[in-house]
């Protein structure tokens, strides 16, 4: 009889720390059975054209482009993909079908990051990250069909800019969702900038390598190699952090000089340059 008590005892046991595992949602587990995608090779000249495709210059291997976009022939390609936050264009469509995932705040004012006049998606909740994960999942799903190898989800760091209603936790628990989807995809994913995301839920989320604007600038590269090694894209959008950045991690990492609007040639703006 004791015997069978200990029997039940420690089948309770696990189950429930089986339960508390499960904390982040099954994505975790999932992840971890689907097969390594592809990395963008490290220290490969690369280019940033998520403000518009054209045709990449001399010697790059790299590309990140946006979902709409077709994937450069014959190289590797990063799907960019607004997932934290409303597209510009976009806001109609998502006020129409969803208005219910987007932020708001005590006075049912929608949040806004003031930067990019992007609205903020509503993490919150996990019956929310779950329905935002199934329409991001479409887009991800759409990346890979399209012949992508990797993914950037944009704007992990929205929280910073929730006035307080989301926390990192949200974001980092959304984020495994989309991992996730976009590792049973054969999608490699990288963490887009918050470089005060710590290893350890760097790799709970998922992630696989980074992408990191102006860390040269704001002295944070460190905190991208240290959890994911040379497998870390720089962009620079000011002459002097793309010289700190070449300087540094020229012979390690893919550094670019960009112009903030990442326009195509034949803009007054454009600009382009790797080390």
């Amino acid at each position: 009889m004791v015997v069978n008590r200990m029997k039940i005892a420690l089948r309770i046991a696990m189950a429930t720390v089986m339960v508390a595992a499960s904390a982040f949602g099954s994505g975790t587990a999932a992840a971890a059975r689907a097969p390594r995608a592809a990395l963008p090779p490290a220290n490969a000249k690369f280019d940033y054209q998520i403000g518009g495709a054209y045709t990449p210059p001399s010697g790059v291997t790299v590309v990140s482009r946006d979902r709409e976009a077709a994937p450069a022939a014959g190289i590797y390609n990063i799907c960019y993909v607004n997932a934290f936050q409303t597209q510009p264009g976009a806001e109609s469509w998502w006020q129409t079908n969803h208005p219910d995932l987007l932020l708001r705040d005590k006075n049912g004012k929608l949040v806004i990051d003031g930067d990019w006049n992007e609205i903020l998606l509503d993490l919150s909740t996990a019956a929310k990250r779950t329905a935002l994960a199934t329409i991001v999942g479409g887009w991800i799903d759409g990346c890979a069909a399209g012949g992508f190898k990797g993914l950037e989800s944009d704007n992990l760091d929205s929280y910073t800019r929730s006035k307080g209603l989301l926390t990192q936790a949200h974001a980092i628990a959304y984020a495994t969702l989309l991992n996730t989807r976009a590792h049973t995809a054969g999608l490699a994913s990288g963490q887009k900038n918050t470089a005060d995301l710590s290893s350890a839920n760097a790799r709970r989320a998922g992630f696989d390598f980074a992408i990191a604007e102006e860390c040269a600038e704001w002295d944070e590269c460190g905190d991208y190699t240290a959890t994911y090694g040379d497998n870390v894209i720089v962009i620079e959008y000011a002459r002097s952090g793309f010289t700190k950045a070449c300087r540094a991690y020229g012979s390690k990492l893919s550094i670019v000089l960009r112009d903030v609007g990442v326009t195509a040639p034949g803009s007054r703006s454009y600009v382009y340059e790797a080390c």
